[in-house]
């Protein structure tokens, strides 16, 4: 049977707590991230990040990538947004739920925002340089908050679930791919299909060591260094 709300020692139903602001999936972080989730959130592809809904994924996304799937309750995800446990069920079935449809709108914003950086450009190197920053913007948080879970908990999740995941995730890596395969000859690893997965494994990682900072190496010299792996200085 569903919670439909939580209840006090003495019975009486406890009244809900304002919802306060948290960061979400489609949560901003410029004028043309602020159109392209007006445009996703219209075609229903993700939550609006101010609707019930939206403010949910947000905070079980923020909480799932700090403490982890396994550690963060239901209990915890209400009190970030400001509600009952039993109101999250309104929304989604169960935890796992949850999950899978934060991965659904991460993979779906991150593709959406990647094909927008991509048709900006009109050089291919320069569109392989906008989905290599487009990566590395998401991976540590100045965009697509939540995109770290795509790999951290991906086990977490039901094959069910994968396959659901994955069908979207193949479409963000069509994009991948054929970028690469508009390289030169001789310009770095030739299989497309390899340089994306060692592109992958690259980027990811440096979640683990690098730190966006002002001085130093920044976002731009990572992502311009790591173009240099697939696509050398000598075809510019």
């Amino acid at each position: 049977m569903k919670n439909t709300g939580v209840t006090s020692s003495n019975n009486k139903p406890q009244k809900e707590k304002p919802a306060r602001a948290v960061g979400s999936v489609g949560q901003a972080k410029s004028a043309e991230d602020a159109t392209l989730v007006r445009a996703l959130v219209s075609a229903g592809s993700i939550s609006d990040p101010d609707g019930p809904r939206g403010r949910l994924i947000g905070a079980a996304a923020r909480l799932f990538q700090d403490k982890g799937f396994a550690l963060t309750t239901v209990r915890d995800i209400a009190a970030e947004v400001g509600i009952l446990s039993g109101s999250i069920f309104h929304h989604v079935k169960n935890k796992e739920e949850l999950l899978c449809a934060i991965m659904l709108e991460v993979t779906r914003l991150a593709k959406a925002r990647m094909a927008a950086a991509v048709e900006r450009q009109t050089h291919p190197r320069d569109r392989l340089l906008a989905c290599i920053t487009c990566e590395l913007e998401a991976i540590h948080g100045l965009a697509v908050p939540g995109f770290p879970i795509l790999v951290t908990e991906w086990r977490c999740l039901s094959p069910a679930n994968q396959a659901k995941v994955l069908a979207e995730r193949e479409q963000y890596e069509a994009i991948w791919l054929q970028v690469l395969e508009q390289r030169p000859p001789d310009c770095g690893i030739a299989d497309p299909q390899l340089a994306r997965r060692l592109l992958l494994g690259a980027l990811s990682h440096t979640h683990n060591w690098f730190k966006p900072r002002g001085r130093g190496l920044t976002m731009k010299t990572l992502a311009e260094q790591a173009l240099l792996t697939v696509w050398s200085n000598s075809h510019h």
